[in-house]
């Protein structure tokens, strides 16, 4: 085991001096694994033969050279960004991503589509994540799928929210790992509509056909996820935060809270407390908005570290799965999983690094002043010195070496234009 030495030692002695045991945070950092998403690595265009386009008001801006152009490629790409990130994570796939020589409609997608996928995880010890894909298809053009008023539309979407649970609980079950099926749909008015609640119970409806078969929670864990807003649909959005809340609550699935998909004065980390007793589980995708849901890399910011501390904080690391969801085409597409990664790890590190104990007996005692000091002095901690450990241990690159290995990757495959 590899160690970056007397700067490791003497923050494990700075954080001993306020009760915090580094090696303990360490631990529980390397066993808490982040799902990656592979829409990063492509700018959300997938493989399916007949030709998609992302719809649904999703866009990746930019041409940055070295977008992966074939599933191969994609999975290369992955397997240089899991070589840059300490510990072991998971894979996020949209059903787009299929990796086949047939050509099937959405609604007759399986599991052996996917197959290549399921074997590249499996040599790699990562579990796998799953979404259908309810953009980008002629069915999906009036921005509506399972609360579009037509039936046959609806039962299309119907029964590729089925495919996609089965695919799912596939996955689960042949890499030993529970898959999380988030289902996020792009529904909703670009103008004020005259009947809000019509669509929201043809949604309510049509989540409940896809869900009604019941799948081993032991492979497959059901999510939904809402949305403030999207292009084209600003006025409302069918499956809106409190919609799902109470659809998640009701189904005891999982609820994703997306950083991207609120108001930008609302707090997520507020949001998790409030949420988490009422259900099974969460799932968080981590993200960065910049004045609305823009998808930018994650970088080592306010909000990711408030999100960190609240799982670490309420106890929630357990029952919260963490996944990354941005898609920028104006930088490397390798070096965003990267730094977007390590940066949601640096966060939780950080969290793990508290001394809450001391914090919650101030604050119980009222000491609000003592809660203030403790919480700024916390910040000059060398938490850095652990990170650099975490690195070393895990034989990661840091520092000038991380930029060394992200700037060479991205000249072997700037060629791809």
């Amino acid at each position: 085991m590899a160690s970056n030495g007397t700067g490791y030692e003497n923050a494990r002695a700075a954080f001993a001096e306020w009760g915090v045991d580094t090696e303990a945070a360490i631990d529980r950092l390397l066993a808490t694994p982040v799902s990656l998403h592979c829409w990063q690595g492509d700018d959300v265009r997938g493989f399916e033969r007949r030709g998609a386009a992302a719809g649904g008001g999703i866009q990746a801006t930019g041409d940055h050279p070295g977008r992966a152009r074939t599933p191969e490629e994609l999975r290369a790409d992955l397997d240089f960004a899991l070589s840059m990130i300490p510990g072991r994570h998971r894979l996020n796939l949209h059903a787009i991503y299929l990796d086949t020589d047939e050509a099937p409609e959405r609604d007759a997608i399986e599991l052996r589509h996917f197959a290549p996928w399921v074997d590249w995880a499996r040599e790699r010890g990562l579990g796998l994540d799953f979404n259908p894909t309810f953009f980008g298809h002629p069915k999906a053009a009036d921005n509506l799928t399972l609360s579009h008023p037509d039936p046959g539309i609806r039962a299309f979407w119907i029964e590729h929210g089925r495919r996609a649970r089965e695919i799912a609980a596939g996955f689960g079950a042949a890499l030993g790992s529970p898959c999380v099926n988030n289902i996020w749909v792009p529904d909703g008015y670009k103008d004020t509509p005259a009947d809000r609640s019509a669509a929201r119970a043809r949604l309510a409806a049509a989540l409940d056909a896809v869900l009604e078969r019941p799948l081993d929670p032991g492979a497959m864990l059901d999510a939904v996820e809402s949305k403030l807003f999207g292009i084209g649909v600003e006025a409302c959005t069918v499956g809106s935060h409190e919609f799902y809340l109470g659809y998640a609550i009701r189904r005891q699935v999982l609820l994703c809270l997306d950083m991207g998909h609120f108001h930008p004065t609302e707090s997520v980390a507020d949001k998790l407390s409030a949420v988490a007793p009422w259900l099974p589980g969460l799932l968080l995708h981590v993200s960065r908005p910049m004045r609305w849901d823009s998808d930018h890399v994650v970088i080592l910011n306010d909000e990711v570290q408030a999100v960190a501390q609240e799982l670490v904080a309420a106890d929630l690391l357990g029952q919260t799965r963490i996944g990354l969801d941005f898609f920028d085409a104006t930088v490397s597409r390798t070096a965003a999983w990267v730094i977007g990664t390590r940066n949601m790890q640096k966060a939780l590190l950080r969290a793990l690094l508290t001394p809450f104990g001391r914090l919650r007996a101030v604050e119980e005692a009222l000491d609000f002043t003592a809660r203030l000091v403790l919480a700024e002095e916390l910040r000059d901690l060398p938490w850095g010195a652990v990170w650099a450990e975490v690195c070393a241990r895990t034989e990661r690159p840091a520092g000038q070496a991380l930029i060394a290995g992200l700037e060479a990757y991205q000249r072997s495959v700037a060629h791809r234009g």
